[in-house]
């Protein structure tokens, strides 16, 4: 292993994707999760083709295609079942990978050495000084690190450390969520296909997870309500369906077929100022979480990791200053425009008067704007990283001094 010792808070998709590419480049990683162990979340989560380059680059991608569902078709439809004229899936199908989320963490974590994530540690105080970062948990244990990567969701700990806290933003809209196995009668059309109808105010989506076991339904619908940003609030199918009463009757098929649904909050954050000190980082929903409306929490969050282990890879500890605001730089505003993106696609998807080609092509527009079947984070940051050693990035206004001791969670 190399110089740098690298501590990861968060164990979601982000952090192990962010440990694997740091250990694929020889870097000493650690990734500590509060949870007693991975959770089993009943939630789809799709991997599409920027995602997929860096997976493939860290040899990972057949085991990922083992397990995702397995797709002919992407359809875009009408509330009532007509077909959307001129919607395009961004992605070539074979380069899309519908995964059942809990299936894809375990999967990355079996990727990693044994003892890398350490469970049952919560975050409760980190001191920065010139010599790296100290991390001390609830219950007395103490992990030392060259550099800290707050990879632990919207809700982040680590987030105010960096900048100036941003707090959740709720779009106005929540989700049913739920999964069918696939011998539930009335879904069996459905396996080999990701689609989504778009009805004035709400939309409906299904895809297949777990190699075609298993139907991943999600339903977008408005509220007023402050739903929290979860998978495990219980939800009421008997509500669901009232809200898709008249729609396209494969839509109520599926409905039909579910016992159980979860509810779920619709949340993004506004973009942060900067989310990097000395030693101290962000990755994924922690420094800029977007709707789901692109599929690109995820994907975002697996392009930061490509970059981060790009930026820290042969850096010695004198290096991470400079790297670090690299790393933020090439992240920041991309991170922006997909968030802008996303918001931008779900009013489209629920709009009400535009007519369905004009939708379409607008949907199309936003995917096209954003390179999203063909951005190559690896490819960006190894370019930035072979320009001149003298560059000095321009650092985020905003960006606090490094704080000596921070409290995060707890005493």
């Amino acid at each position: 292993m190399g110089g740098l010792k690298v501590a990861i808070v968060g164990a979601g998709i982000g952090g192990l994707t962010a440990a694997i590419a740091l250990h694929r480049r020889g870097i000493e990683v650690a990734v500590y999760e509060k949870a007693s162990e991975l959770r089993e979340l009943g939630a789809g989560v799709a991997i599409g083709a920027n995602g997929a380059k860096v997976y493939a680059g860290l040899g990972l991608l057949d085991s990922i295609a083992r397990i995702a569902g397995k797709l002919t078709t992407v359809s875009g439809e009408t509330w009532d079942g007509r077909a959307l004229p001129g919607y395009q899936w961004p992605y070539p199908v074979e380069r899309t990978y519908p995964l059942h989320r809990a299936e894809f963490q375990s999967l990355l974590a079996s990727a990693l050495p044994p003892g890398t994530v350490r469970f049952g540690h919560e975050c409760e105080r980190v001191v920065e000084d010139d010599d790296g970062v100290r991390i001390d948990f609830v219950g007395g244990a103490r992990a030392r690190a060259d550099v800290l990567i707050g990879a632990d969701g919207i809700h982040s700990v680590i987030q105010p450390l960096v900048s100036e806290r941003s707090e959740p933003v709720s779009e106005g809209i929540m989700a049913y969520r739920g999964l069918i196995p696939a011998d539930r009668a009335g879904v069996s059309d459905r396996l080999d296909s990701m689609a989504m109808w778009l009805g004035p105010g709400q939309s409906f989506l299904t895809y297949p997870v777990s190699d075609g076991a298993l139907l991943n339904i999600v339903a977008f619908v408005p509220t007023d309500l402050d739903v929290e940003e979860s998978w495990s609030a219980p939800g009421d199918v008997a509500a669901l369906a009232a809200a898709y009463d008249g729609w396209d009757e494969r839509v109520q098929r599926v409905i039909a077929a579910m016992d159980t649904t979860f509810r779920w909050g619709i949340y993004d954050r506004k973009p942060l100022q900067g989310w990097s000190t000395d030693r101290i980082t962000l990755l994924g929903d922690s420094a800029h979480a977007v709707t789901p409306h692109l599929g690109q929490g995820a994907n975002q969050a697996v392009e930061d990791s490509a970059t981060l282990a790009i930026m820290l890879e042969n850096a010695c500890a004198a290096d991470i200053p400079v790297r670090l605001h690299r790393y933020e730089d090439l992240r920041i505003e991309r991170n922006r425009q997909v968030r802008e993106g996303a918001r931008e696609a779900g009013q489209l998807y629920r709009a009400t008067g535009l007519p369905p080609a004009r939708q379409a092509e607008r949907i199309v527009a936003i995917f096209d704007r954003l390179e999203l079947a063909t951005y190559d984070a690896e490819r960006v940051a190894s370019d930035a990283l072979a320009e001149p050693k003298n560059y000095i990035p321009p650092l985020s206004e905003g960006i606090p001094p490094p704080p000596v001791t921070v409290t995060v969670a707890g005493g």
